[in-house]
């Protein structure tokens, strides 16, 4: 068991707000180009089942575009182990560049692929092949992004910063779905169908190239250098030692990211479709009424990750889950008056809840894992959860309304999803805002702020405590996997 020991000046990691700044876009760029291409998808998902599955006509048709699409879900906890373990090794910076070159090559693919009338079965094959390309890659992406600026942010800013990666998600998915709404006017359906839906997927090249450009100019995270430094070959930790010895912080962030991906997916996948199909809400007016609330919700995202720097991550999170519990049902009942105001105010307030989450949990689940199983352990519980029940949570929604006839479904799901939640949160998670992540040691934004850091952190978990239970349980076990340095 590791002696007790005094921290340092020298153990203090100044990080140069400059440099994380470049960080945060570098990394909020792959995070954009994933929603993108899921804006995209979802709004040319008509057209694509015409274009690759013209053998099969109305609801068949699209249901076999959206399989298609919803595969991609099913390759990326592979991805995530993959990845995930890979940049442990080898460093975050290396790894985040390569799946943003895949994703944004296999994204580009699609575009290029002929249709089913000019090469046959082989046309869908291609665009299935191409989204599983798509859904490996991103399953090292997100858990990468989070780990990557969580590592590189000083402590006391880790929200503010965080909370970037999720502004790439909200301005991704409004460019892809803004683009195919601005080309469908432009152009008409006829052109949409010919040729304009390879557009948006080919824009994907120029954004690679952009991302790629900032991806390669950053810096390794100060928190891996470290890490590094005081480590073996013989130390690496693979997927058996983290599933072995850390099975507690993933299975509460597979807890964790469950509530966060229902409440994300049906407030910004499945409303417009309940719009729709439920309400008879115009298609157009209900995707308009959608965008305008993510583009709201871009500050309201900043805002919340300062707040939860200032009063707490953990606290701010169980404030939202909170009042996803209690106005939930009283904001369907607004979406359900059918009134344009009434359907904004009811969306808005479910946007705000949401918006509490995406400012802090890019900053909280890093915070789950130690430095050298941080990328592994992230990737392999957030993509396993995303696939369990972030891309099914409209599926789920559907089936149950389909079952019951009951339009306050959503309402009922993000409320058993959040209680859930906020039980987890509440027992099992502590609160690590303005403070070192596990195995790391503090960080600050300037010199000036060593001696404070000394004083705050002096015989701190991060120093011995946090790793007694896995450092007892591999001496038991006689090997030497977990490096907790």
């Amino acid at each position: 068991m590791a002696a007790k020991k005094r921290l340092r000046r020298d153990d203090i990691m100044v990080v140069d707000l400059r440099v994380v700044k470049q960080a945060v876009v570098g990394t909020a760029v792959g995070n954009a180009m994933e929603w993108f291409d899921f804006g995209i998808y979802s709004y040319l998902a008509t057209i694509i089942g015409k274009v690759f599955f013209p053998q099969f006509t109305g609801s068949a048709q699209l249901l076999y575009s959206l399989a298609t699409f919803a595969i991609a879900f099913l390759v990326r906890p592979i991805g995530g182990m993959f990845f995930g373990t890979l940049g442990d090794r080898i460093g975050r910076k290396k790894v985040l560049t390569f799946t943003l070159l895949l994703m944004a090559l296999a994204t580009l693919s699609i575009g290029l692929i002929p249709g089913y009338a000019s090469i046959g079965v082989a046309a869908p094959i291609l665009l299935l092949l191409g989204r599983l390309v798509q859904g490996f890659s991103t399953g090292g992406e997100y858990a990468g992004a989070m780990t990557f600026i969580a590592e590189s942010s000083p402590d006391k800013q880790r929200g503010r910063l965080a909370s970037g990666l999720e502004v790439g998600t909200l301005v991704g998915y409004i460019f892809g779905s803004g683009i195919v709404t601005l080309l469908t006017f432009w152009l008409g359906n006829a052109a949409m169908l010919q040729w304009g839906w390879r557009i948006p997927f080919l824009i994907a090249a120029p954004l690679g190239l952009i991302g790629l450009y900032l991806r390669t100019h950053l810096e390794e995270t100060p928190a891996f250098e470290k890490m590094e430094k005081v480590r073996d070959e013989r130390k690496h930790v693979g997927i058996k030692e983290i599933l072995l010895y850390h099975r507690r912080p993933l299975l509460v962030g597979l807890i964790l990211v469950f509530f966060y991906n229902v409440v994300d997916y049906i407030v910004l996948s499945y409303m417009p479709s309940h719009l729709t199909a439920v309400l008879g809400y115009g298609a157009t007016k209900g995707l308009l009424m959608i965008l305008i609330v993510m583009f709201i919700m871009i500050p309201i995202v900043i805002a919340m990750g300062c707040i939860g720097d200032r009063i707490s991550g953990k606290r701010l999170v169980q404030l939202g889950l909170i009042g996803v519990i209690v106005l939930s049902i009283p904001s369907f009942w607004l979406i359900d008056s059918g009134t344009n105001i009434g359907v904004f105010l009811g969306l808005m307030v479910l946007a705000v809840f949401l918006a509490s989450f995406q400012g802090t949990m890019p900053a909280l689940l890093p915070s789950l894992f130690f430095t050298n199983v941080r990328y592994g352990g992230l990737a392999i519980t957030y993509n396993i959860s995303t696939s369990l029940f972030g891309g099914t949570a409209p599926l789920v929604v559907a089936w149950l309304m389909n079952l019951t006839a009951n339009r306050m479904v959503p309402a009922y799901y993000l409320i058993f999803a959040c209680v859930i939640g906020l039980v987890v949160l509440t027992i099992f998670v502590k609160d690590t805002s303005g403070r070192p992540l596990r195995g790391s040691p503090p960080a600050v934004a300037s010199e000036a702020e060593i001696a404070e850091a000394l004083k705050e952190n002096e015989g701190s978990i991060w120093w011995r405590e946090e790793r007694k239970e896995i450092e007892e349980r591999i001496k038991e076990d006689g090997t030497d996997v977990v490096n907790m340095s």
